[in-house]
């Protein structure tokens, strides 16, 4: 009798063992699942944000902002404390004589994400110079550049666009243009320089102004605010030129 009794505690004891053990196997189990869920919902989520954030690079429109004539004593250090406000990087044509003058504004400009270019000594019609003076006014420009920066210009937008076909080869720059001028040096109406470009300006876009006027700047400002809103990235004509 006493063996009996003590085979149906062991026996009991047992089902109980395996009851527990199933029920915390069955916990571990629904924990596990909980985790996996959450886990999966995570990567998901990971996955959304990533595919809109790469929706919002494809969708981001190309433009860039040219300044022509500087460096300026008195409106480019405002322009480029306007622009590092806005993470915005322009590209900047300067004359020699004024690098000369304002070196250290050159400097800031280029340290600053900024792309410099030539765009001649003195403001002067190069198709109308010798071609000995006519590479004089780059070289002497190049070597303020360097000076300033410790870097030579690639880029050249010749005053009046007015370049010599024959001076490709012996400068070995790459001439850049525009596609939007509002005119923004005949004006003092930074509404009219603005109304101009925004009417005309479209996706990589090439746009001309100049770091030379109180209203220049401050129309370079509004431009930059309302063409980010319509979904605009600026960037320096590099970054058009090559793309």
């Amino acid at each position: 009798m006493l063996k009996k009794i003590i085979r149906m505690v062991l026996i009991f004891a047992g089902a109980l063992a395996v009851g527990i053990g199933a029920a915390v196997v069955t916990e571990w189990r629904q924990e596990g699942r909980g985790q996996a869920k959450e886990a999966a919902e995570q990567i998901q989520d990971r996955k959304r944000q990533q595919a809109g954030k790469r929706t919002q690079v494809e969708e981001a429109k190309k433009v860039a902002l040219t300044f022509d004539d500087g460096p300026n004593g008195l409106y480019t250090e405002p322009l480029l404390d306007g622009l590092k406000e806005r993470n915005v990087r322009a590209t900047f044509f300067v004359l020699g004589s004024e690098v000369e003058r304002f070196p250290e504004l050159v400097e800031r400009a280029s340290e600053e994400g900024h792309l410099i270019g030539v765009h001649s000594y003195k403001h002067v019609n190069l198709k109308q110079l010798s071609d000995k003076d006519a590479m004089e006014q780059v070289d002497r420009t190049n070597a303020a550049i360097y000076d300033a920066t410790g870097h030579y210009a690639s880029y050249i937008r010749p005053p009046f666009g007015s370049w010599k076909e024959d001076l490709d080869y012996a400068s070995r720059m790459i001439e850049v243009l525009w596609d939007v001028d509002p005119n923004d040096w005949a004006t003092d109406s930074s509404d009219l320089v603005v109304q101009r470009v925004l009417e005309k300006v479209e996706e990589n876009s090439i746009i001309l102004l100049h770091d030379a006027s109180k209203s220049s700047v401050q129309a370079a400002f509004a431009i930059i605010d309302a063409l980010k809103k319509q979904g605009y990235e600026f960037v320096t004509v590099e970054e058009i030129l090559l793309e």
